[in-house]
């Protein structure tokens, strides 16, 4: 379970994940309901929030951490980079960002297979 302090630097029992302090990319919400994409990890604003719900959704399926790979999202798009060693990682990476609300696509243009 190291994908999201190894990317976002964040540990699963950091206050800051956990409802405490704000996060360095965690802001106040802007007027109106958060768009789901922008939602933390505990539903405040982030605008880094459906890459940091991605890879705690990670962590969360017990998938082990493939440290070549890079988690970031442009609007409602989850984007990997990097590289992993076997499609079939790839694969279940894949489906599991699809699931996490707000992602509407995932791009895996930018990663190869070792």
């Amino acid at each position: 379970m190291a994908w999201l302090l190894r990317i976002f630097g964040i540990k699963h029992d950091d206050p800051a994940a956990a409802g405490g302090t704000a996060t360095a990319t965690a802001t106040a919400a802007p007027e109106g309901e958060v768009p789901p994409e922008r939602k933390g990890l505990n539903g405040e604003y982030d605008q880094s929030g459906l890459a940091k719900r991605v890879v705690k959704a990670f962590d969360d399926a017990g998938i082990e951490d493939a440290p070549h790979l890079y988690v970031e999202q442009h609007d409602t798009t989850v984007v990997f980079t990097g590289h992993v060693k076997e499609q079939s990682i790839l694969d279940q990476l894949e489906e599991v960002a699809k699931g996490v609300e707000g992602a509407t696509a995932v791009d895996a243009s930018k990663v190869t297979i070792e």
